[in-house]
């Protein structure tokens, strides 16, 4: 049998059903690039789904520790299994966080909202990963899980 037929390849979720089940169905959050700056997406992204109750891990070598977290230099490097990776980093630099997360046995990569590299999402895809490509995380579970406050925005 030829590979792809014994292995399932990975899904681009682009409906919003398909991307609510997603969001419905992790719990280990790996936060790639969050920053101690609040005004950062990655840093308030990465609050917003602890808010909702999701365990983020906070990923940067550049970080000790995030939010009182302990911060990892890659998805790898953390100890539990880890469901969705979640992509704080310009497109050029996606294809070795792609590969960390297949590495990490992840189950989903998430490209933030401006963030696209076809290549890497086909290498997810191909290792069985199911990929979100640019959307926000926070925007999309407020939108499909949560109904935003009275005039609010995501």
């Amino acid at each position: 049998m030829h590979p792809a037929e014994t292995e399932p390849a990975g899904r681009l979720l682009q409906q919003d059903e398909e991307i609510a089940r997603l969001l419905q169905a992790v719990r280990h959050i790996a936060v790639v690039g969050v920053s101690r700056d609040p005004a950062k997406p990655s840093h308030q992204v990465a609050r917003y789904l602890i808010a909702e109750g999701y365990d983020v891990i906070p990923v940067n070598p550049s970080l000790d520790v995030w939010e009182g977290r302990r911060c990892f230099p890659s998805a790898q490097a953390i100890p539990e299994r880890v469901d969705l990776v979640d992509l704080f980093r310009p497109s050029e630099a996606i294809p070795p966080h792609v590969e960390d997360a297949i590495a990490a046995g992840a189950r989903a990569v998430w490209m933030q909202l401006g963030i696209r590299h076809d290549a890497a999402a086909r290498r997810a895809l191909e290792a069985g990963l199911d990929v979100v490509v640019d959307r926000c995380a926070k925007i999309e579970h407020r939108r499909l899980l949560r109904r935003a406050p009275s005039g609010g925005t995501a």
